[in-house]
Formats: structure tokens, sequence, C-alpha cells
């Protein structure tokens, strides 16, 4: 059996994820590819306790390392549970967010060493590396401008700017470095202009797809 592809989505706050996500989902099934959708934290019953607690504004005591281990555990959880055994079934996974993410905003973000975040992810994600990318990038205030209009914020979209541009910083980086892995989109543009670059971004993937 073919091993699935494994596609994940990352950028800073009001990027626009969410909506790319359903967009892709919606032309990736329309090709007739058998598709499981997860996010980051959560995708399984423990991660998604894990993303209340992570995400909860009370828990503004959290240390660095408290958040960079509890998100690795969700991580490590949902590989095991949901991502390996989809992709060894020949399942495509989408996954918003992976994790490029705890390098950003743990690493870039918190400042905690990349080489420690190296190390959990070695152990914690056992070897599965998405086969693509997608960086949604946008500059911080556009974004933050966005989430604005979501509600109340989270503990983490509670941060200054300063965080997250040291988050679009690492991220920028990262792709940088792996060019054969990311695909940076300006995600100012249009919901119909980035997926129509997602698409295009996706095109190696999908040929000699279902």
């Amino acid at each position: 059996m073919t091993r699935g592809r494994f596609i994940s989505l990352e950028g800073g706050e009001g990027a626009g994820k969410s909506t790319l996500l359903a967009g892709l989902r919606d032309h990736l099934a329309g090709r007739g590819i058998d598709l499981l959708q997860t996010r980051e934290p959560g995708g399984t019953p423990l991660g998604e306790s894990l993303r209340q607690i992570l995400l909860d504004p009370a828990m503004r005591g959290m240390s660095a390392e408290s958040e960079l281990l509890l998100m690795f555990a969700s991580r490590a959880q949902l590989v095991r549970e949901r991502i390996a055994p989809a992709l060894d079934a020949g399942q495509w996974v989408l996954c918003d967010r992976f994790a490029d993410a705890s390098y950003a905003y743990q690493g870039g973000g918190r400042g905690q060493p990349m080489e420690r975040i190296a190390a959990l992810e070695a152990w914690a994600c056992a070897g599965t590396t998405p086969d693509i990318t997608l960086l949604l990038d946008l500059p911080v205030a556009d974004g933050r401008a966005r989430a604005a209009g979501r509600g109340d914020a989270d503990r983490i979209e509670a941060e200054a700017d300063a965080f997250f541009e040291r988050v679009r910083a690492v991220y920028r980086a990262r792709a940088q470095a792996e060019p054969q892995r990311f695909r940076v989109i300006d995600a100012g543009g249009t919901p119909a202009q980035v997926l129509a670059a997602a698409i295009a971004a996706l095109a190696p993937l999908l040929e000699g797809a279902a």
C-alpha cells in the first residue's frame, strides 16, 4: 500500500489557516483523496484536553518549559494515535500546525533552546515529518488586526507584538533553510487567491494522486 502524504499548515495569528484548511479539504476531497484533517495542539481526546490547558488565559503563569513539554505531549499522542496510522493506511493528512510551530512559538517566542526542541521532536515525532509545509506569511500587525475580530484572546494570542515578530522571524528562517519542504504563501491576498496559491504549491504531491 502506498503511504499517504502529510501536509502541514503553519503561520502566525490571523494568517487565515482555518479558511485555507476548509478550502484545501474540499479541493482534496474533490480529487477523491481519502483525507484526515486534524490540528495541534489537539486532535485526540488527550490532545484536546491539553489544548484547553495551554490556551486557558487563567494559565498565564505557565512556564515556558511546561508549555513546551505539554505541546510535545499532545504531538506525541497525535502522531501515534492518528497521524502515523493514517499515513500507513494510505490516507493523506492535513494538519493545522505541527513541529515547526514549537520552533516558532516556544523557540522564537519563548526563547527555548532550538536544540532542546529538536531533541523533543526526534523523540515525540519518531521520524514523522510533513511532506510539504504551507507557511502563510503575513505582517504581524495585519494578522493581529484580523484576529482582533474573533472575540476574546486566548493565553497565547494575548502576547505582545514583539512575541509574534519573533515567531514570524523563526518561521521565515525555517522556510529559507528547508526550501524543499516549505512553500511560503502570501497570506495578504483574498481567500480565493491564497487557496489558489496553496493548490499550486501542492501540485507535486497531487501528480498521480487519485
